[in-house]
């Protein structure tokens, strides 16, 4: 080939990447903390969300999507498209077992989806919480840093909890933030970072942002005028509420309509209480709370407004997909008061964050395209299981972006989710669930689930019995021997055991003393 050939060849070949490049979507991903399965409005809330509702009115809602059903591991599996234990975050950040599927943060022999994607051509950008960096790793960077592992930019918060007026230490790309202004809040923080990461972006390369809010995870913290906007709606109690949140997700056809709304006693030691039940004292704290619960998921969604608003700012709009999730399920960590608001935030399903039961592990979850006309089931309900592994799949579909060569493991075990998301069928498979020896496998319509690892199994039929009333564990002893030999070939390829069921405090201390290095090194 002459020189003159040579020359028109790479020009066309470099005009064709960049095409490539230039009509690959810009990706935004939120996640969203501790938020229950009802909590938005599209879900059957009360709760006022017009911005989230929105992107769910243009695109897709899907109603069994499941994550791990706590902070840490499902951040792991959002980050690097594997189960938990296999990215080394089986348990929590907190501290680093020196066991494998312990070690408190993402094992660096696997990509980020930051890491995919920037090897695709995408500018890649975090803002909010990150919670994959063993707490011991905090003083200065171990490698596990947002900006080492993948993103161009980063801001907020390696931990995974504190205040929202005053969160240390807030990182801005490898720099600890100090003297925060006296207006500081955090969910508008990670906004106004996000927007600016988006103002600044090179529009010649896609965009992929990940907005991790903090938001609604506790403590309960929101500036008074928008709590005092929400108070009067509390006022009718949480029974009133659950069955309005019930009645109008079978209206969008979130649930099915030919069935009852449950009462989980158990999870209350034998009787839930009725809203009558309450002392005024207590009535009145659960009003108040759960109206700033209510207006911290609010501040949030007024923050992903102006999100949206600067995308379409920046003519990125039309070539933009937005995908929202929560964690996990909402929290009884907040005591008696915090249980019964989470009975209400996870309508319909039983149980709460840190369980693998229904209302532990289903997430509300939206795709959209600013392009109207991609929406192929613009406002519709996706019924088809779909699961937190499945996002690294799918942006990269969305992107057409190749694993990356110098990473060896690249036996992705999620599904792309965009035939989901078209109306099309995805392949069946079995997904799997462990936390703190929590245990569950769903098979089908067959759900095998337990508390922990002292508790007996219990056998659910998910067709029938979606909400995990009933336990057929004896009548289908078969059934039981066949998913549990699954669910322990599963846990002996994915570093699930041994498990451990050491409370909190004292698993942290254990491992501590045990083991005094807790750099993540």
């Amino acid at each position: 080939m002459n020189n003159f050939y040579l020359t028109v060849f790479l020009a066309a070949v470099s005009q064709t990447a960049l095409a490539n490049k230039n009509s690959s979507p810009n990706i935004v991903l939120i996640m969203c903390d501790d938020m229950g399965f009802s909590d938005l409005g599209c879900y059957g809330s009360e709760i006022r969300t017009p911005n989230i509702d929105k992107l769910a009115q243009e695109g897709v809602r899907f109603s069994q999507f499941k994550n791990t059903g706590r902070s840490c591991p499902s951040r792991a599996a959002l980050l690097t498209g594997r189960y938990q234990h296999q990215a080394g975050l089986g348990w929590m950040a907190e501290v680093d077992e020196h066991r494998p599927g312990y070690r408190g943060q993402i094992d660096k022999e696997y990509p980020t989806i930051a890491e995919i994607m920037k090897s695709g051509g995408y500018s890649t950008y975090m803002s909010g919480k990150w919670h994959v960096t063993t707490t011991g790793g905090y003083d200065s960077p171990n490698g596990s840093y947002p900006v080492q592992r993948g993103f161009d930019r980063y801001y907020g918060c390696l931990h995974g909890g504190g205040s929202y007026y005053k969160p240390s230490p807030v990182y801005n790309d490898l720099e600890k933030v100090n003297n925060l202004p006296d207006d500081y809040y955090y969910t508008n923080a990670i906004t106004d970072s996000a927007v600016c990461f988006v103002d600044r972006h090179n529009t010649e390369n896609p965009m992929f942002l990940y907005v991790a809010h903090y938001a609604p995870h506790l403590p309960l913290q929101a500036p008074e005028e928008y709590v005092m906007k929400c108070i009067e709606r509390y006022k009718v109690g949480y029974d009133v509420l659950r069955r309005q949140r019930f009645e109008k997700q079978k209206e969008l056809g979130i649930v099915p309509t030919d069935i009852e709304l449950p009462i989980f006693n158990k999870e209350f030691g034998g009787k839930r209480p009725s809203w009558e039940d309450l002392s005024k004292e207590q009535q009145e704290k659960w009003v108040r709370d759960m109206a700033t619960y209510s207006a911290m998921i609010e501040i949030m969604d007024e923050g992903i407004g102006k999100l949206v608003d600067a995308i379409k700012k920046k003519g990125m709009y039309e070539n933009t997909v937005f995908i929202f999730l929560s964690d996990n399920g909402a929290t009884d960590e907040g005591g008696y008061i915090g249980q019964l608001m989470s009975d209400l935030s996870n309508t319909p399903y039983r149980s709460y964050k840190k369980w693998v039961f229904q209302g532990g592990t289903s997430t509300p979850f939206i795709l959209t395209y600013g392009d109207r006309n991609k929406n192929k089931m613009k406002g519709k309900i996706c019924n088809q299981p779909a699961h937190i592994i499945d996002v690294i799949p799918t942006c990269m579909a969305l992107g057409n972006v190749s694993y990356p060569d110098n990473f060896s493991h690249n036996d992705l075990e999620g599904k792309n989710l965009l035939p989901a998301s078209e109306g099309k069928a995805i392949e069946s498979r079995t997904l799997y669930f462990e936390h703190q020896s929590s245990c569950a496998i769903i098979d089908g319509s067959w759900k095998l689930v337990k508390a922990n690892r002292d508790e007996q199994w219990e056998l659910i039929d998910l067709k029938t019995d979606p909400f995990e009333t009933t336990d057929l564990s004896a009548q289908y002893p078969d059934k039981v021997e066949e998913l549990e030999s699954k669910w322990i070939e599963w846990a002996n390829t994915h570093k699930v055991f041994p498990l451990e069921n050491k409370p909190w405090t004292e698993r942290i201390n254990f491992y501590k003393a045990k083991n005094s290095n807790q750099t993540g090194k």
